[in-house]
């Protein structure tokens, strides 16, 4: 019997809307709720580049649309 083994992904989203000094742990803690999320970072954005999260994922659990629906629906829009 062969078994489905379960793939970690690693993707890289821009956070809109993440520029104050508490949005960071916010967009942390909304991916981090996420089942089938291993490991998350969030960047602080800077006058340059928004916000960016950093999401290791099991690939057999969860995906990047529903990554994104969750930073979104907690009012930060993100795309890869």
């Amino acid at each position: 019997a062969s078994s489905v083994r379960a793939a970690e992904t690693t993707v890289v989203l821009k956070i809109e809307k993440a520029d104050c000094a508490l949005c960071a742990p916010i967009v942390k803690r909304t991916i981090a709720m996420v089942t089938g999320v291993k490991t998350v970072s969030v960047a602080d954005a800077n006058a340059d580049s928004p916000a960016v999260a950093t999401v290791t994922f099991d690939d057999a659990v969860t995906n990047i649309p529903t990554l994104i629906a969750a930073t979104t629906n907690a009012g930060y829009p993100s795309h890869p």
